[in-house]
Order: structure tokens, then sequence, then C-alpha cells
């Protein structure tokens, strides 16, 4: 119950550590330049003075946001209850009745080796249909012809389309 979805929690997790990671570097740079720079040479003009302290605070400001992103989607993740359903449970005072379980990893990155989880390619799952919570009617139908594929009550045209060669 969340504006993103299990098939592209990934990306969405990917995109903020991505963006935690460039606004950390950008203050650690930012903050080098400016504690450790002492020499002549680190003189500025008064213009550039003004963008670096303006790059200052849209660094904090990146930071701070994706930082509480994070561990927003860290609680939702640890607890398995959207942003949506906790706050709707916040209001009438049901936060101790819970059924949800925490995710799994392999519900978020897939069942692919480790070292893939960092890129952003499509999470491969070893139940789609568990992960997903739905079913699209060719899936059954193909699941079904797996199990009896000699049923008569399938048209012919469905059976030869789904019948392995």
């Amino acid at each position: 119950n969340n504006c993103i979805g299990v098939g592209n929690m990934k990306h969405f997790l990917l995109f903020l550590i991505y963006t935690w990671i460039c606004s950390a570097f950008s203050l650690v740079l930012l903050g080098w330049n400016y504690f450790f720079c002492a020499t002549e040479d680190c003189t500025f003009a008064p213009v550039l003075v003004q963008l670096v302290r303006i790059m200052t605070a849209l660094s904090v400001g990146t930071f701070l946001f994706t930082s509480s992103m994070l561990m927003n989607v860290a609680y939702g993740v640890m607890t398995g209850i959207g942003t949506i359903d906790r706050l709707k449970k916040k209001a009438t005072n049901t936060m101790h009745i819970s059924d949800e379980e925490p995710l799994m990893w392999k519900d978020i990155f897939g069942i692919g080796p480790k070292w893939q989880w960092m890129f952003p390619v499509d999470p491969i799952f070893d139940d789609f249909d568990r992960v997903i919570a739905f079913s699209t009617p060719q899936r059954l139908l193909r699941e079904q012809m797996k199990e009896n594929p000699n049923q008569a009550n399938y048209p012919p045209s469905v059976i030869s389309q789904y019948t392995p060669v």
C-alpha cells in the first residue's frame, strides 16, 4: 500500500543509496576544501564563496532528506508495514495489532547473485506470484497446461500456443 511497489522497490532503494552516497561525497569534498585549504592558493572570489555556500546547503539538505527516506524504507522492510498503513495504524491506535512480516531480501533483490544487488537490473523472483501477489490469466493458463497438458476443455488455438515444441 505504497507508491513504490514490490516490482520497483529494488530500483527505488538503489536510487536512494546512490543519491545518499553522492551527497555524502559532495559534503566530504566541500568540507575538505573548507577545513584543510589554508594556503594562499585557496582564496576565492566572493561570488565563488557564495556558490560554495549554496552548494553546501543543497548537499546538507539532500543528505538529510535521503537519510530520512532510507530510514523510512528500512523501517518498512524490517516491519513489513508500508508508510500509509503505518500512519493509518497510528491514527487508529492499532500499531500493536499487526500481522505483517518483515520483507525478505530475496523478495526485493531477487534470487540472483549478491554481487548483482547493487546494479540496477530487474530482480528475478523464485516465486513471482507470491512476491507480486497476483497472477495474470495467461500465466495461470500456462501453469495449468504444464500440470495437465491433455485436458480437452482448452481450445485448440490455446493448446498449440502454450504447448512446448
